[in-house]
């Protein structure tokens, strides 16, 4: 007879292994499982009845990190050090941020590079990675103080339009958090399964899945068949959500008072004070019909009915980005079978009352709109666990395959897990002028280096017209068929130039060398990911040094001595600290070098312009 161990403090049975549901969310995140007794999904909950970790990091003194709530306390005394909405930022680059840098009261780097964003905090540079995986620590710290056993396998949900870089960049975070990341589940397709369905083979259902959450706005539509989620289209705002009704309260505010933006720039602490209590004024206002509070010296209200006057063009416009959904889709609003509601801001009655007079339906709003993503992922993490036999387990890759990039890391196309067949293009480019050929060296296995990585194939595309580097571009494809065998290809799109391989990715491989592999990316995972950003960081210098010197040779003319001098040892140092210096040092010689640049650089393009349009009528 086996024993079996029971959790006093819950009640619930202690199993040797658990596959947990995470819900990795912009504002709040959280963790269920299927309840061993009930076989229902459930929300892992403290003592105290909390389950949502506000997103929430803080850089304290002597490198103490602290994650949510206690986390939060810091938003006003220490804002610069305390890092919100960082999924926005994963797997982006400066590029596709700038314009919000704004909405950050941390520092988010610009480095004038297609890179991926860092965050700095004190002297260290964090990538979006990294601070997601201290927020998946805390979850999975949360999970086995609750379940008292030891947690190291999960489904973590993503938003539907997330892309390649987006969801391996969420797939890292788990595995430098200590998880084995089985599955990344869309967030729509985890909330229509806490539901039910899709649970059954006959059902065939158009779904909308409305979520609005703290930071973002989703609308997918989904048409469940025979147990398979399609996503027929999604849109929405990645900048409208939650913060913004807290924000237009907080500026309806301070615009009564007559505080201007500098005022409040200056003074962040009683920014964050505004945007707390214009929080806590829209919750209470979803269930009351007045809100009065005291800020700093001022006596603040808000009623019912101006709260809804303020947010209506918000709410106005969730619903435009439902209808071009429904555009997108080719479906019409009374296909639309169910309409499920996600989100903490899916509470407000005024969004409620619009979202059903546009679908013309009744909404799924029975299951907390906090935790419903999570419970999906629960069901989904009870379904690779082989416990729902009414699902088919599709076919699986087991290792992720890829290929190998600048400094000798792995650039991963298909993540392990996913479903064959599988296809997957990325486009690369080449590093120096006129390079004719590219090597494409294929890879399989979970390590960020590729030389701790499984060889399988390598080919030379050639024939490469010659061209400035960056020009050329190459895409590489990989098509796993539903044979297992991996066909590997490179085109590049301006010549048309093409060559392929085929590969078997499992060949030679038992499910014992796969397990160590897998075991050993869990176990090297801080370390890979240390190793990656000092190999990103050096490449990064390299790339920043070569422009930097060919600009100054170009215009050593236009530049004073000073300027010349402050350079060239900016320059000297950073080749040194590429050999010498950690992550944290070569990105703030990164950093010290564009600043240094910066101002000079814009100075000789605003002379450039202005000597181009003169004599010129605008």
């Amino acid at each position: 007879m086996a024993k079996i161990g029971i959790n006093i403090a819950t009640g619930s049975l202690q199993q040797p292994e658990m596959i947990v549901g995470i819900d990795l969310g912009t504002t709040n995140s959280l963790v269920a499982i299927i309840h061993p007794d009930t076989k229902k999904p459930v929300v892992l909950k403290e003592h105290d009845g909390a389950a949502l970790v506000p997103s929430i990091i803080h850089f304290g003194n002597r490198g103490a990190i602290t994650v949510g709530d206690k986390a939060k306390e810091f938003l006003i005394a220490q804002p610069h050090n305390t890092i919100f909405s960082v999924k926005r930022l994963m797997g982006k680059s400066y590029g596709d941020v700038k314009d919000q840098s704004s909405f950050f009261t941390y520092k988010v780097i610009d480095d004038n590079t297609e890179s991926l964003v860092k965050i700095q905090a004190g002297d260290k540079f964090y990538s979006p990675v990294e601070l997601s995986s201290f927020i998946l620590k805390e979850l999975k710290t949360r999970a086995e103080h609750i379940l008292k056993t030891p947690v190291t396998k999960a489904v973590i949900t993503v938003p539907a339009y997330f892309n390649d870089a987006q969801r391996q960049a969420t797939r890292d975070a788990g595995k430098l958090a200590g998880l084995d990341v089985l599955r990344i589940v869309n967030e729509p397709t985890a909330a229509s399964l806490a539901y039910g369905m899709g649970m059954s083979k006959e059902e065939t259902k158009i779904v909308a899945v409305y979520d609005l959450g703290g930071g973002t706005f989703d609308i997918s539509i989904l048409r469940i068949s025979n147990g398979i989620f399609e996503v027929l289209s999604t849109n929405g705002d990645t900048y409208l959500g939650g913060d913004d009704f807290d924000r237009v309260i907080s500026t309806y505010w301070t615009d009564q008072l007559g505080l201007t933006e500098e005022e409040l720039n200056n003074n962040k602490s009683l920014m964050q004070e505004f945007r707390l209590q214009a929080e806590e004024a829209k919750k209470h206002l979803s269930n009351k019909d007045s809100f009065s509070c005291k800020i700093a010296d001022y006596e603040m209200q808000l009623t019912k009915s101006e709260f809804e006057r303020l947010i209506k063009p918000f709410v106005e416009k969730t619903i435009q980005c439902c209808k071009n959904a429904l555009l997108d889709a080719g479906v019409n609003k009374d296909e639309i079978d169910e309409v499920i509601m996600v989100g903490g801001s899916t509470r407000v009655p005024a969004v409620k009352k619009a979202v059903s007079e546009s679908f013309n339906k009744k909404l799924h709003d029975s299951l907390n709109p906090d935790e419903v993503v999570a419970l999906g992922a629960a069901v989904q993490a009870d379904i690779l666990a082989g416990n729902n036999k009414d699902f088919l387990l599709l076919d699986i890759t087991p290792l992720s395959l890829g290929i190998e990039t600048m400094g000798g890391l792995m650039d991963v196309l298909i993540p392990r897990n996913s479903k064959i067949p599988s296809k997957v293009g990325r486009q690369y480019t080449t590093q120096k002028d006129g390079q004719g050929s590219m090597r494409i060296s294929v890879y399989q296995g979970e390590r960020d280096l590729v030389k701790d990585n499984r060889k399988l194939a390598e080919f030379s595309l050639i024939g490469i017209p010659g061209m400035p580097s960056g020009m050329p571009k190459v895409e590489v494809s990989f098509l796993v068929n539903a044979d297992g065998i991996l066909v590997v290809k490179a085109k590049e799109l301006r010549s048309g130039v093409e060559q392929s391989i085929e590969v078997k990715p499992q060949y030679g491989l038992t499910d014992d060398e796969v397990e160590k592999m897998l075991l050993d990316s869990i176990t090297h995972a801080k370390e890979d990911i240390q190793t990656r950003a000092l190999v990103e960081a050096q490449t990064e210098a390299k790339q920043i040094i070569e422009t930097t010197s060919q600009f100054i040779s170009k215009n050593k003319n236009f530049l004073t001595v000073e300027e010349l001098t402050e350079t060239m040892s900016a320059i000297n140092k950073l080749t040194e600290l590429m050999d010498k210096g950690n992550k944290d040092e070569i990105q703030g010689h990164i950093e010290k070098l564009n600043e240094i640049s910066r101002p000079y650089a814009e100075r000789l393009m605003d002379e450039a312009i202005s000597t181009a349009m003169k004599g010129k009528k605008i």
